[in-house]
């Protein structure tokens, strides 16, 4: 997470510290969501941060245990919009190519609403609970149920 948070904090996107460092985007990423890193890369890391590989492993440690709940749900939080916005579009880039190919094939029948309303909905279904629109079944309600379900085991 630490690695997370220093990138941010110089405004780098993850593709730009990748190129930095000379990891692999997906080396990135694994380390961001908490996969130990090998020496090469922390190596690789601690010299673009200009920092000691004792200390980003050390700040590493400490930042895993550290990590308070609201910065766990502050990320998750943005993972999920990051989601939202990424499904969002996809949605719209193939329902336009979808339209395009119906009306060069076949004007006289308007066949590209069908994917358009199916798939909508999902889209619509994801950002209701991004946005947690509806209470039912958001993560409030995930913790009533399982205190519940505690309570009558103790």
């Amino acid at each position: 997470m630490i690695v997370h948070k220093l990138r941010l904090q110089r405004g780098w996107s993850q593709e730009q510290l990748a190129e930095f460092s000379d990891l692999s985007v997906r080396t990135i990423q694994r380390i961001e969501k908490g996969q130990k890193a090998s020496l090469e890369s922390l190596k690789s890391l601690a010299a673009v941060f200009e920092l000691q590989v004792s200390d980003l492993q050390e700040s590493e440690m400490k930042s895993a245990t550290k990590l308070s709940m609201e910065e766990k749900a502050a990320f998750k939080s943005v993972q999920n919009l990051k989601s939202f916005y990424s499904h969002l579009i996809t949605y719209v880039i193939v329902i336009i190519l979808l339209f395009i190919v119906n009306f060069t094939t076949s004007a006289d029948y308007i066949w590209a609403v069908w994917p358009a309303l199916g798939w909508g909905i999902g889209v619509i279904s994801h950002g209701l609970r991004v946005f947690e629109v509806f209470d039912l079944l958001s993560p409030e309600w995930e913790k009533k149920q399982i205190e519940k379900k505690l309570e009558r085991k103790g």
